[in-house]
């Protein structure tokens, strides 16, 4: 279904499926009732440098509006979240908390979130379309501002597709011709791994598909995880593994960097942050690299998906939740903000107008070959796919691991362990007490 269409239908439903607490949330900047005088807030996050981020704040526009920030380090995940709960549920959890995409309807039906978007509502044209109904959850509410997002990009050792007379893959059929063309020419090598310890890239290539894993059916949850759309996606990577036209090896091992590194593997679905694992992965192939966008399932689209990204969000139970959210405002829109996030965080911003400014300008180190890498990115990620997040994303995820990491390993159905995603995400949801359609 287009998205537009089905926004306007689960607009006014989807505060029932997230319960009745979130009815709370909603309307905070309202009946804020905000402290008269000097504001503190404090902010959870696990982004690096972000201590020298907030102290712009502090010394120029939080010192005018009497609105100081203290940066609390934390774990990042799902650590964070059942921390942000638990804190929660002592009414103490902080002002601001960086969440991930995934985890907003989790700390919505808690009633965590506030609805900020009587305060942040003007900042919508700042961010790609998908990325900004990541953070409303299909209604007219905004639950957080997007900060920093992976659009998946497709990357390739530009001197050895020359080598073998490789073309970039403009679809996924070709990606797959590409596949079995390297075995014959190099049997000892492979284009790529799928990786069943990736969870999110998984998620990120089925949302490119069209998937739609969570949505509202009334005033019920309807999980979809095994729709046609992720169902194309399994298939497609099942077929490879069992060919063996890829690998079936995880990422992130010894055994993965020395692949990258010596090109016993010469490409890798990824995302805009790629150049810095790279950096550490693969240290000798610097400069021989080059990033192109997502293959597409039909040739003349143009559609991706997301690896990572994440939000700022001001919790139901900040005493000050329109200064809070004046803050995240700035945060994740102006322009010195989003150089420094860059620059100290190592963020790739999710605003728009910061993709292509400041740190931006020149390709990373690692990708100096490609002087328009980020120009390319930009364009790649103004084309991100809406995504579907619920409340139990976690469950998918451990249960993508185990049923995945089976298949793969033993190279078996991945359509079956796809229904094994499907059946643990619904049981888990009937179990927390939310009415889902069949």
């Amino acid at each position: 279904m287009p998205y537009t269409k089905r926004r306007r239908l689960v607009s006014s439903a989807v505060a029932v499926a997230l319960g009745a607490t979130a009815l709370a949330a909603c309307g905070s900047s309202s009946d804020d009732e905000a402290q008269s005088g000097p504001v503190s807030l404090t902010y959870w996050t696990w982004a690096p440098g972000m201590d020298k981020v907030v102290d712009l704040w502090n010394k120029g526009p939080g010192k005018k509006e009497q609105i100081t920030v203290t940066v609390k380090k934390q774990a990042s995940g799902d650590t964070l979240v059942t921390k942000i709960l638990t804190a929660h549920k002592a009414g103490k959890a902080p002002d601001l908390v960086q969440a991930e995409y995934q985890a907003l309807p989790t700390l919505v039906s808690n009633d965590a979130l506030a609805d900020i978007a009587d305060s942040v509502g003007d900042a919508k044209g700042k961010f790609a379309e998908g990325v900004w109904q990541q953070t409303t959850l299909g209604t007219d509410a905004v639950y957080a501002v997007p900060q920093d997002i992976g659009p998946m990009m497709f990357y390739y050792r530009e001197d050895l597709f020359k080598e073998y007379g490789l073309s970039v893959p403009a679809t996924w059929e070709e990606f797959a011709e590409t596949a079995r063309k390297l075995k014959k020419k190099a049997p000892d090598k492979d284009l790529t791994t799928f990786s069943a310890n990736d969870s999110g890239l998984f998620a990120g290539l089925a949302q490119q598909a069209g998937a739609q894993w969570w949505t509202t059916s009334g005033d019920k949850w309807k999980v979809g995880i095994n729709d046609a759309a992720t169902k194309k996606v399994a298939a497609f990577w099942g077929g490879l593994v069992k060919e063996g036209a890829v690998d079936n090896q995880p990422m992130y091992t010894p055994a993965w960097n020395k692949a990258l590194n010596t090109g016993k593997q010469i490409a890798w679905v990824s995302a805009v942050w790629a150049p810095g694992t790279l950096t550490t992965a693969a240290p000798d192939t610097k400069g021989k690299w080059a990033m192109a966008p997502l293959p597409q399932w039909n040739e003349g689209e143009s559609s991706t998906g997301s690896w990572g990204g994440s939000s700022t969000g001001v919790t139901t139970d900040s005493k000050n939740k329109e200064a809070a959210a004046k803050f995240a405002a700035w945060l994740n829109t102006d322009a010195d903000a989003l150089n420094a996030l860059a620059k100290e965080s190592g963020i790739y911003p999710a605003s728009t107008s910061a993709q292509l400014s400041g740190a931006f300008t020149s390709p990373p180190e690692y990708f100096s070959n490609q002087p328009d890498f980020y120009e390319k990115a930009a364009g790649i990620a103004k084309t991100t796919a809406p995504s579907a997040w619920g409340p139990n994303v976690n469950v998918a995820y451990t249960t993508f691991k185990d049923a995945f990491g089976a298949a793969a390993k033993n190279k078996s159905d991945f359509t079956a362990a796809l229904d094994t995603m499907q059946q643990d995400t619904v049981a888990d949801l009937k179990k927390q007490g939310f009415g889902v359609a069949e």
